[in-house]
């Protein structure tokens, strides 16, 4: 057994040990309406809520605070886990901010200095442990190399989605489960994730949240790794 599973099976184990290992310590998980990390909190006796401008999808409306995160982020949380939007911050558009495409998107560079703003308020939130996550993108030279890179196979889903972590007072997640993502290959030689291939003839806003979704085993990830950091250390 490598040091690494020996660290996840110590912190299986903890967790094993204590069901309502949570219980007491308040979690807020922002910018998620698909409640996937939240709910995983949950089930280990965390006093978890997401919080989103949209109403949650996840089923738990009462887990659930449908508003703007600033005005609740200094309300005492032990742990924030933040996915902000990355629409503005990812690179995977950045043709669109040349000068040829100015009256496409008029306002595209005041909106990704918007979406830096937000993020770099969430980087600096008065709570202990923070997670920021986020696609490969700019927030890697406007505010710090993340922490770590990750990818949902190795967390036991078949997706390739290159995630960047940015933590504070937690540990890098290791891979618990890694198994070989689904590749797309088109004719022209182009590689694709299998989501993002499913999900482009979506609208917009549907495909926004599916590709927006934490993966499961994440999810699972988080809360088993991160866990036992919020509640013994």
């Amino acid at each position: 057994m490598s040091n690494e599973q020996k660290i996840i099976a110590e912190r299986q184990a903890t967790i094993a040990a204590i069901p309502l290992l949570g219980a007491g310590f308040r979690v807020l998980v922002a910018c998620e309406e698909s409640q996937t990390v939240c709910k995983a909190f949950r089930r280990y006796g965390f006093d978890a809520y997401s919080c989103d401008l949209l109403p949650c999808s996840g089923g738990h409306p009462e887990w659930h605070i449908q508003g703007n995160v600033f005005d609740i982020i200094n309300d005492g949380w032990d742990c924030m886990i933040a996915h902000p939007e990355c629409t503005r911050l990812t690179v995977a558009a950045n043709k669109y901010y040349k000068p040829e495409y100015a009256d496409r998107f008029p306002t595209i560079n005041e909106d990704r200095e918007t979406a830096v703003n937000f993020f770099m308020k969430i980087a600096n939130a008065p709570i202990r442990k923070i997670a920021i996550e986020n696609p490969i993108g700019i927030m890697s030279t406007r505010y710090k190399k993340p922490t770590q890179v990750i990818q949902p196979y190795w967390f036991g889903d078949t997706e390739r989605k290159g995630t960047c972590l940015w933590l504070k007072n937690l540990p890098k997640l290791i891979p618990t489960n890694m198994v070989k993502p689904e590749i797309i290959i088109h004719k022209s030689g182009r590689t694709d994730s299998k989501l993002h291939f499913e999900t482009l003839k979506l609208p917009r806003e549907e495909r926004r949240k599916a590709r927006s979704k934490t993966f499961e085993g994440i999810a699972q990830a988080m809360v088993e790794q991160w866990g036992v950091s919020i509640a013994c250390t």
